[in-house]
């Protein structure tokens, strides 16, 4: 089951346009193919096209978010210091039960790989965090920590690159059926995914209120979570017209992941607003250090003129 960093299958959408199975399949008669294709969700009105389209705009944002936070602790150097490791694991677990989820509710492929892509970039921020705090921590450089950092994220790399595959198959094989205890473990751990999501912006903002600075932080990575959560509600909200009978079911299966979406949502406006009360504590900090780099030499230049 989807959680709420990306839409799921659109379960009690009503199934009138599906033909009889052929092939171990249903046929849509009146759908859009590529929509079938990709999803295997039969949309044949403009409210489910909606719906479809605007989840997978959350689903890149989503994709895409973690990204800018990645070459913004490479270029800044200090993420140990800005973020906290509270919400870096929050993070990770939302999208690790997000995974058993998907898995446990044979969820499609489209679904499965991009629950491992939000893995691998858990794995490469997390790993960024250890080794920055490890580095700025330790008065000597040593080149063994690199080396570690660059077959780490190697490994990570190589599990990106085979996981899918791996997983993919060995669910094919099991076959599609899938059990009711399974099918209420996924919507379990849906639910935990939720939770954490929920749970990793209070350390985030605490960190921010403890350092008065969004230094070292990527606006982006929630300004992109934002865009994310706001059209993962949309696209649910969109698709109401056209459910008729099953609306009320539609909306108590989706409650808990539209209250951690919208939650998640409300959470990161709080951080859109240290972000806009901090900016001139952090380019105080930015002048002081240009000021403190301009100083030094002249400093030196004075002590050894003193000398002499």
């Amino acid at each position: 089951m989807a959680a709420a960093r990306f839409p799921g299958k659109s379960e009690g959408v009503p199934a009138t346009n599906w033909s009889s199975p052929a092939v171990d399949r249903p046929v849509c008669l009146n759908g859009t193919p590529w929509i079938l294709y990709l999803l295997e969700e039969c949309v044949e009105n403009v409210w489910e096209y909606s719906s479809v389209v605007i989840g997978l705009f959350s689903m890149l944002c989503f994709l895409l978010s973690t990204l800018p936070q990645v070459y913004e602790a490479y270029r800044n150097g200090k993420v140990d210091q800005a973020m906290s490791f509270g919400f870096l694991f929050f993070l990770f677990s939302g999208d690790l039960t997000n995974f058993a989820g998907c898995y446990f509710t044979s969820q499609l492929p489209i679904q499965m790989i991009t629950v491992i892509f939000y893995i691998f970039t858990d794995v490469v921020l997390i790993s960024q965090f250890i080794y920055y705090k490890i580095k700025n921590n330790s008065s000597t450089k040593s080149p063994v920590l690199k080396w570690l950092c660059f077959l780490w994220c190697g490994a990570a790399t190589i599990f990106l690159i085979v996981s899918p595959s791996l997983i993919l198959d060995n669910s094919t094989a099991s076959g599609t059926t899938t059990s009711k205890s399974l099918e209420v473990s996924g919507y379990v751990c849906g639910y935990l995914a939720s939770v954490f999501y929920l749970a990793s912006r209070f350390p985030q903002l605490y960190k921010n209120f403890q350092r008065q600075s969004t230094e070292g932080t990527s606006y982006l990575l929630f300004a992109l979570a934002m865009m994310g959560n706001g059209t993962y509600g949309l696209s649910v909200i969109v698709v109401l017209p056209s459910l008729k009978d099953s609306r009320h079911n539609f909306i108590i299966k989706h409650l808990a992941w539209l209250i951690g979406s919208l939650g998640v949502l409300v959470l990161d406006f709080l951080v859109t607003i240290q972000f806009i009360m901090y900016k001139k504590n952090n380019s105080d900090k930015q002048h002081a250090v240009l000021a403190a780099l301009e100083v030094e030499p002249l400093l030196c230049e004075e002590e050894e003129l003193s000398a002499v």
